[in-house]
């Protein structure tokens, strides 16, 4: 599996960006990068992953009509830690906190594993300040009965020393404030996927247009994938009754990392995902007569 995500991430390539700035957010130093014009709309990476290992490959496609800014969570990348859990509430207000910052009332939002949990978060928690959602790998349950018993056994034995030689802990010495905190950041995180949570009722809430994106060998299966598209306003014959403001991608032959590790798959939503963020929804039934 190192090996893979060697491969991967080096094919995807760490770019380099400009116009890279830090802002004083509730207690963080809180790096981030804005790139293009026009509607915002904010990246927020998956555990372990900072902006150029999540998003290099797609940011030129999506600035080319955005505003795009790219977020380096607590304790990740370039941004300061503090001494607080790294939780999806307190993710959620520090992107409050950074958008107060650039005075930013309203914005779209594109989050991978973790940041996409967070995007949901946020949307939950600052409804009128989100326009549109596109949340890659990331359910508004997480418990058991979701994710089995097994993955919550195979977190508790996650270390610092498992993630040697691979580009997450390289790239956090390359980049962090303090190097050496790297197991703290494990241990933060370990804490975050152990604590299970069940969002319905407030999911069930959000009104914006939303894309989901999942793989078909996702850490959730398919059953969920359905339970989730249905909860979220989609399953409806389109031709019918017109489409949803919900959309569903299913990568093929994806796992969870896979979904943007494997180049393809990012070609994959480098077309799909502005299209969904340009699309009027709900839309008009399109069946003849």
């Amino acid at each position: 599996m190192k090996t893979a995500l060697l491969a991967a991430a080096f094919a995807l390539g760490f770019a380099g960006f400009a116009q890279a700035e830090t802002a004083s957010i509730n207690g963080l130093e809180m790096y981030y990068e804005v790139h293009g014009e026009g509607q915002p709309i904010v990246l927020l990476h998956g555990a372990y992953m900072n902006i150029e290992n999540n998003w290099a490959a797609i940011i030129p496609t999506l600035a080319k009509d955005h505003q795009v800014i790219a977020v380096e969570l607590q304790g990740h990348g370039r941004t300061t830690d503090r001494d607080t859990p790294i939780t999806y509430e307190n993710m959620a207000a520090d992107v409050a906190g950074l958008l107060d910052h650039l005075k930013i009332e309203k914005t779209e939002l594109f989050g991978y594993s973790m940041g996409g949990a967070a995007a949901m978060r946020f949307a939950i928690d600052y409804p009128e300040r989100v326009t549109r959602i596109v949340a890659a790998s990331a359910g508004y349950i997480y418990n058991e009965e979701v994710m089995g018993p097994d993955f919550f056994k195979m977190i508790e034995t996650i270390t610092p020393e498992m993630f040697a030689n691979t580009p997450f802990d390289a790239e956090y010495k390359r980049l962090a404030p303090n190097p050496d905190n790297f197991p703290v950041l494990v241990e933060k995180l370990k804490q975050l996927d152990l604590n299970s949570f069940d969002w319905s009722a407030d999911f069930a809430k959000i009104s914006v247009p939303s894309l989901y994106i999942f793989g078909d060998a996702d850490i959730v299966g398919l059953d969920y994938i359905s339970k989730h598209h249905q909860a979220a306003g989609g399953l409806v014959n389109g031709d019918m009754a017109g489409l949803p403001k919900t959309q569903l991608m299913v990568l093929p032959g994806a796992s969870h990392t896979g979904v943007f590790f494997n180049p393809a798959n990012v070609e994959i939503m480098k077309a799909v995902v502005p299209v969904f963020l340009k699309q009027e929804l709900p839309a008009k039934p399109s069946f003849p007569g």
